[in-house]
C-alpha cells in the first residue's frame, strides 16, 4: 500500500472489483502456452512451427471472390445471424451427401465466426451449471476455458500413447481405453466432445471407435460435438468417418467445419456447424448473442472457395501437397533417429522429445520452469536449435504428455526445408 505525504496509506484500488471465477477455473488467467511459445520470447531467427497457422496466402480464386464481395454492396452489410445464404446454399451443396442428408438450409446450417465461436454457442445453449462435458486429452486448448466459462466442468479421458515395441507409430496406434470412457460417464454427463481428425495426435478415429462411442452417446443420452475442421487433411486413403452418419447419431450430433482450415484462411474467421433443427435452433439463440453474425464479405469468398472446390480438384491438389511438407518433416526426424507419430491427418507431428537432454542450470524462464518437462525441452529445442514446438497435455495427465512436442507442417517448402535442416543440429543434445 502506498504512502501519502501526509503518512496515511493510500487505499490500492487496483483492483475493487472482483473478477469471475470462472476465468481461474478455465485456465483462462494463466501464461498459456501460445504467449509462452511466442515469437517475442523466442530467438528472431527461431523457425516457428509450434503454432497451427499457414505462411501462405489462400488460394487466388478465394480472395479474388472476397475482393468482388468487397466491391458490392450487400456483403457489406449485416448477413443474417444464420449466415448468408450463398454459403449456406454451398454447404448444403458440399457437405449434404457426405452426410447422407438433404440439408435443410434454414434449419440444419448455421455460419458461425470461426468454428471455435460455433463451439462456444453450444455449450451456451447446451450447458446448465455442473454439467460434465467428455473431451479425449489432449485436446485443442479453446475445448477449456468455452466448457468452463458457460458452467460446465471438463472431464479428461486420455488418448494412450502408442507402445515402446512399436518402431514407427502411427496415429492410430494412439488408443482409447473404453472402459476408462465409459466410467468416465455419470448422471451429471451432458456432451461429448470428438475431435476427428484430430489435433495434436493426427489421429483419424476408426468406424469401430466411432461406433463404440456412439454406443455410450446413446446409452446415455448424450449429445455429441463432432469437430472436423481438419476434414479435408486425411492421408494415406484413411477413411474419414463421419459420426453423425453413423445409425441414431444424427439427432445428437452436431459438426464442425472451418473455411480457415479448408482454404488456409485462419484469420477469416469464417466456420459452420451441422446437425439438426433440435441442436442448430438453440445454438442459433445463443450465437446471435454473442456475434449476431459473421463477417459477411468472407462468407461470399468461403462460399466461391465450397462452390469451385471440386472442378478445380482443390482439396485432391491441396492433400498432395501436405503429403510433400508432411514428408519432409518426417525425413528430418528420421536422420535424428527419434520416434514421431505419423500422422494420418491434421497437419500437426507429435515428436518423442525424451531423449532431448539439456543440462539442470539451463537459464529457463520462471514461465517454463514451474511446467513438466516437455516444456522444458520444447523451450531447449526453440532456443539452441531454432525451431520452435509446443507442448499439448495439462497437469491431469503431464506424465502421459512429457515426453512429446507438437511441430505444425502447415508451412511453405522452403521454410520446413530450412526447419529440417535446422532440427540435425538436436543430434549433440540426444542422449
Amino acid at each position: 500500500m502506498a504512502t501519502l505525504p501526509n503518512g496515511l496509506s493510500k487505499p490500492d484500488r487496483s483492483n475493487l472489483v472482483p473478477f469471475s471465477s470462472r476465468l481461474k477455473e478455465g485456465r483462462a488467467l494463466a501464461l498459456d502456452v501460445w504467449t509462452i511459445f511466442s515469437a517475442a520470447n523466442l530467438p528472431s531467427d527461431c523457425i516457428n512451427l509450434g503454432q497451427g497457422y499457414m505462411n501462405f496466402a489462400p488460394p487466388r480464386w478465394v480472395t479474388d471472390a472476397a475482393e468482388e464481395a468487397l466491391n458490392t454492396i450487400a456483403p457489406n452489410h449485416y448477413s443474417h445471424p444464420r449466415g448468408r445464404i450463398r454459403l449456406r446454399e454451398a454447404i448444403k451443396a458440399f457437405y449434404g451427401p457426405q452426410l447422407n442428408k438433404d440439408l435443410d438450409v434454414e434449419s440444419e446450417i448455421l455460419v458461425t465466426s470461426g468454428a471455435n465461436e460455433g463451439q462456444y454457442s453450444v455449450f451456451t445453449a447446451f450447458l446448465e451449471h455442473g454439467d460434465e462435458v467428455i473431451m479425449f486429452e489432449p485436446f485443442f486448448d479453446q475445448y477449456l476455458p468455452s466448457v468452463t466459462f458457460n458452467g460446465g466442468k471438463p472431464v479428461y479421458v486420455p488418448l494412450h500413447p502408442p507402445k515402446a515395441s512399436i518402431e514407427r507409430p502411427t496415429s492410430d496406434d494412439w488408443t482409447i481405453d473404453f472402459d476408462e470412457l465409459r466410467r468416465a460417464v455419470t448422471p451429471k454427463t451432458k456432451m461429448i466432445i470428438v475431435n476427428t481428425p484430430h489435433n495434436p495426435v493426427g489421429k483419424v478415429f476408426r468406424r469401430s471407435e466411432l461406433e463404440a462411442i456412439a454406443a455410450i452417446a446413446e446409452e446415455f443420452n448424450l449429445l455429441v460435438m463432432s469437430d472436423e475442421v481438419y476434414d479435408c487433411l486425411v492421408f494415406d486413403g484413411k477413411e474419414h468417418v463421419r459420426i453423425a452418419t453413423l445409425p441414431g447419431m444424427w439427432d445428437r450430433t452436431v459438426t464442425v467445419g472451418s473455411a480457415g482450415k479448408a482454404f488456409a484462411a485462419t484469420g477469416w474467421r469464417i466456420g459452420w456447424l451441422i446437425g439438426p433443427k433440435s441442436i442448430i435452433q438453440p445454438t442459433l439463440a445463443a450465437s446471435t448473442r454473442i456475434v449476431f453474425c459473421s463477417n459477411s464479405p468472407l462468407q461470399e469468398a468461403a462460399a466461391s472457395g465450397l462452390e469451385l472446390a471440386k472442378e478445380k480438384k482443390f482439396f485432391e491438389k491441396q492433400l498432395e501437397e501436405y503429403a510433400e511438407r508432411r514428408a519432409i518433416l518426417c525425413e528430418a526426424f528420421d536422420k535424428l533417429g527419434l520416434k514421431y507419430t505419423l500422422p494420418e491427418g491434421s497437419y500437426f507431428i507429435l515428436l518423442d522429445i525424451s531423449k532431448v537432454e539439456f543440462p539442470e542450470d539451463y537459464p529457463f524462464p520462471s514461465s517454463v520452469l514451474d511446467r513438466g518437462r516437455d516444456f522444458r525441452a520444447c523451450w531447449f529445442i526453440a532456443t539452441e536449435v531454432g525451431v520452435s514446438s509446443i507442448p499439448f497435455y495439462c497437469e491431469e495427465h503431464a506424465s502421459i504428455g512429457e515426453a512429446y512436442g507438437r511441430f505444425a507442417f502447415c508451412k511453405d517448402v522452403d521454410t520446413l526445408r530450412k526447419a529440417a535442416e535446422k532440427l540435425q543440429g538436436l543430434k549433440k543434445y540426444l542422449k
